[in-house]
């Protein structure tokens, strides 16, 4: 058996991508940190902890040795949460097929990374690390999809960005199925810039689906005595539509800031699509912790956004939005960029203002 084509992280999203292209026929292998996990895919065609009730297909198999995983592949996927890609790189550089180049690589992980320089986009950081080979040339993969949705033949529709359009067909056709549509494109920052902010802007949705459908004020916190009782009633459909336009105007200055070359990267899939399906969806884990925060005062046991990054285990999910909320905030202010809601979402989360005092500071500041 022949498998030249891997999947590093076990998670949700990295399992539904592999689900889908081992559904086309193609043996492909994932790799899980988890021993349990990957013996659990191997023998009981499950991953029971990130996609219950999916059953996988008989040419995806597993492992737990990320080595055995990504030596001698001819596609090679990271799909690690970005906390964690760049420990996982580092554990692969020396194998043969990405010492010399052999291996085509696409992410699909979403955020920046944070280095020496300051926060930066996630495919620059690989070119850092790996060989000369990959600059210009690795593919980035995101777009409005779940993978709950695309684990159950959901149609669903995703890009492969990347400078070499070479690479990034490769991947398109790799992936693309009459339920999966895949669609190129050569505007790898701003792509990547859309993937990552439109989940610091979830995190806001979250809390305003959360106040648009609470009952009395007194649920959400002593700063409630701030605004009328009944506050939920201020906020209708509109309130959202108001938080999605101005939340991609966010995405769209900072995707433009750091590079972006295509205005339709953001009227497209990967900017609004992706925005409004990470928003809407009941399966967004960056809305469920926005919706948390008010709902169950989540933020209570941490002191600040740091704290909570190196407690994050304790959510019992991982809210991609959390990270990017501080690599956000760092890199607006380096480009000298207006950004009011990512700035508030990360001054909540930072304990500095409650949710309610951010409301209505943003109220007065428009006014």
């Amino acid at each position: 058996m022949s498998i030249n084509i891997a999947v590093i992280g076990a998670g949700a999203w990295g399992t539904a991508i592999a689900k889908a292209i081992a559904e086309k026929g193609h043996e492909t292998l994932i790799w899980s940190h988890n021993a349990d996990t990957a013996n659990e895919i191997n023998h009981q065609r499950r991953n029971s902890r990130y996609l219950p009730d999916v059953e996988l297909p008989a040419k995806l198999h597993a492992t737990s040795d990320i080595v055995a995983a990504a030596e001698g592949r001819e596609y090679l996927i990271l799909a690690l949460p970005s906390l964690f890609l760049m420990d996982g790189v580092k554990q692969i550089l020396n194998t043969t097929s990405i010492r010399e180049g052999e291996s085509a690589i696409a992410v699909i992980t979403k955020g920046f990374l944070p280095t020496v320089k300051g926060p930066r986009l996630i495919l620059e950081t690989l070119e850092d690390y790996l060989p000369g080979f990959y600059r210009n040339s690795l593919v980035y993969i995101a777009g409005p999809s779940h993978a709950e949705e695309v684990s159950r033949g959901k149609i669903t529709g995703l890009i492969a960005a990347s400078e070499n359009p070479k690479n990034s067909f490769r991947f398109r056709d790799l992936i693309k199925s009459n339920r999966l549509l895949v669609f190129s494109s050569f505007d790898v920052r701003g792509v990547q810039v859309a993937a990552t902010v439109k989940n610091v802007i979830a995190i806001a949705f979250g809390m305003l689906d959360a106040l648009k459908t609470s009952g009395e004020t007194s649920a959400v916190g002593n700063t409630a005595s701030a605004l009328p009782r009944g506050l939920g009633a201020l906020f209708g459909d509109g309130t959202e539509s108001l938080l999605l336009a101005a939340g991609l105007n966010e995405i769209q200055t900072l995707g433009f800031a750091m590079g972006a070359t295509y205005p339709q990267t953001f009227t497209s899939i990967s900017g609004v699509g992706d925005l409004d399906v990470t928003c809407r969806s009941m399966f967004g884990r960056n809305r469920r912790f926005g919706r948390e925060i008010i709902e169950k005062n989540i933020l209570a046991p941490y002191r600040n956004l740091d704290d909570l990054l190196a407690r994050i285990a304790e959510i019992g999910y991982l809210p991609e939005g959390v990270a990017a909320t501080k690599y956000v905030k760092i890199l607006a202010e380096k480009h000298k960029l207006k950004m009011p809601i990512a700035f508030g979402v990360y001054r909540i989360i930072n304990r500095e203002i409650g949710p309610i005092d951010f409301i209505h500071d943003f109220l007065e500041e428009l006014a």
